[in-house]
């Protein structure tokens, strides 16, 4: 495939790195990560192959969400630094290549923020109608419920105005009424004015919720997130809405929009997600396998989003509640692993016993399955979790550059873990020096996934391997060819992989030093180690590996 199409529609093999400002590197020495820490570590970003930044809130808030309970949205958190600190972060950025992308967290606001503090006024307060209010709130469904374990209801009691307002996450955060022309509008200045500052895009915080809810003068829900992404590409051109959107594949479409691709740019995978912590908790391939079966293909130019653990609970909501169990049992017996029921408060490392093996196979999965890889903070050196740490912030936890800890010089704003994964064990500085680590894998995983455009570009076909531990799939795109697999057992595992089209071609492993021929009748026999994975280009006799992505276009 020709570099300079798909650079064009960059989101599409690109490496996303997640990171929260606050845990990330303190640049002043008051414990709390900022952006002056930040922009010091972006050649550490840049050297390992992430293309894309995704920051996590860095608004002013009250702090009782962790930074989602905002009071402004055209600033920084003062603790985090100013708008200079981060319009130096965002030049420094750009001048490594990194593309940047920010939460836009729009479904709700604090309730400390000016617009809440005059809409609960007064009934007839001129932002009023900016939130959702009833005299009767609605009765509650007990699925509608976020936080079980902090809140028995999406309604409020204002007692100034003697109504209820609706807040479909915490008390303290009133959604925003979507259905009113003039908070879409300011939502609209609210992207214009990051991306004035640089932005390429935004992950949008929970998409239903912020079209679905209660507004009843909403008409056309799907409408707004068309708007959105069009203001956006007047603006620029390239500019992305990365959607978390966790709803079963059929509905899922719908927020790319159909067939336009107008809507949401790209959108996380949750299904696939889930059924691949099952396989992993099984060691079959067969749940991953049926959920790729079961995707739809996004609209042109838009894109899956793939991820194993993000900075919220590793929810399993879309499993059975066997399934659940499954995964629970394999991963987070214990009852404080656990969360709302439906999830998980741990980190990967930490959930597969931290055996090498089974992590490296991990993420070369992540990375070769169909989309764009999405990455958190601190997966590529294998840190922790602390579970004293409360529900979801337990894997938000500092970033551990150096075996004294090395994110501040004071007291860390959290505290970082002990035991075998603290930072005497799990460090970057100590991972640099070795060849063989956990970061040294990510960085030879982001660079052959970037020499391999098919796996985010090209047709994914399934392949039957003959044995349920071992999942393989190739991608073709372009007359180019990709074929993977790996052995989620525990046993060595010989697979003999049926290669319609490739008779008599070359597979090259891109991973380890190797090749191996596909035979006359378009088979081909791998040996995969207990939690191996091969990575294989393919090529016919007379074209080099290495050319054979651009020459077969």
């Amino acid at each position: 495939m020709r570099l300079t199409y798909t650079s064009d529609v960059w989101h599409k093999n690109a490496v996303v790195y997640c990171l929260d400002v606050e845990t990330f590197k303190d640049g002043n020495g008051d414990g709390v990560g900022d952006f002056r820490g930040l922009t010091q570590q972006i050649d550490y970003l840049a050297g390992l192959g992430v293309t894309c930044l995704w920051l996590m809130p860095f608004f002013p808030t009250p702090g009782k969400d962790d930074g989602y309970d905002i009071t402004d949205f055209y600033s920084i958190d003062p603790l985090l630094g100013t708008l200079g600190d981060f319009v130096e972060f965002m030049r420094t950025a750009h001048d490594r290549g990194l593309r940047v992308i920010a939460d836009l967290v729009v479904n709700h606001t604090s309730d400390q923020h000016p617009w809440f503090v005059e809409a609960r006024s007064g009934r007839d307060s001129p932002r009023r109608d900016w939130y959702v209010w009833s005299d009767e709130p609605e009765p509650d469904n007990k699925d509608q419920i976020i936080f079980p374990d902090k809140e028995t209801s999406v309604w409020e009691y204002d007692k100034g105005s003697e109504q209820y307002y609706l807040h479909s996450f915490y008390r303290h955060q009133p959604d925003l009424n979507v259905g009113n022309p003039e908070v879409r509008d300011e939502i609209a200045r609210i992207l214009g004015f990051w991306m004035e500052l640089g932005l390429s895009g935004f992950r949008v915080d929970a998409v239903p919720f912020l079209i679905e809810n209660v507004n009843p003068q909403l008409a056309e829900p799907h409408e707004f997130l068309a708007d959105l992404r069009a203001f956006m590409t007047r603006r620029n051109g390239g500019a992305i809405l990365l959607g978390e959107v966790n709803v079963p594949y059929p509905d899922l479409v719908r927020y790319f929009g159909d067939g336009l691709g107008d809507q949401i740019t790209m959108c996380f995978d949750f299904i696939g997600m889930q059924r691949a912590w099952l396989s992993m908790a099984r060691g079959e391939a067969a749940p991953l396998a049926e959920a790729l079966r079961e995707r739809p293909k996004p609209p042109k130019d838009c894109q899956w989003a793939m991820f194993l653990r993000n900075h919220d609970e590793l929810t399993l909501d879309k499993l059975t509640e066997d399934e659940r169990q499954e995964v629970f049992a394999a991963f987070g017996p214990s009852e404080d692993m656990q969360i709302y029921g439906r999830g998980l408060r741990r980190r990967l490392p930490t959930m597969l016993g931290g055996d090498l093996r089974r992590v490296k196979m991990a993420y070369s999965l992540l990375f070769s399955l169909p989309g764009t890889p999405v990455i958190f903070y601190g997966e590529e050196i294998g840190m922790g979790e602390n579970l004293e740490e409360e529900g979801r912030m337990a894997v938000r936890v500092p970033m551990q550059w150096s075996p004294d800890g090395g994110f501040s010089q004071a007291e860390p704003v959290r505290e970082i873990p002990g035991g075998a994964f603290a930072p005497d064990r799990v460090n970057v500085a100590d991972q640099k020096r070795d060849t063989d680590s956990l970061l040294r894998w990510f960085q030879l995983l982001i660079e052959r996934y970037r020499e391999c455009p098919e796996l985010a570009w090209g047709e994914c076909t399934v392949l039957d391997t003959g044995h349920p531990a071992v999942f393989a799939h190739r991608c073709d795109a372009d007359g180019a060819t990709v074929v993977v697999a790996h052995n989620l057992g525990e046993t060595a595992q010989d697979v003999e992989l049926r290669l319609d089209g490739l008779d008599r071609y070359e597979l090259t492993d891109l991973l380890v030093d190797g090749t191996l021929k596909v035979s006359d009748d378009g088979l081909a026999r791998l040996e995969l180690g207990p939690h191996g994975c091969r990575w294989l280009r393919a090529s016919p006799p007379e074209i080099p590996p290495e050319d054979a992505s651009v020459k077969a276009h």
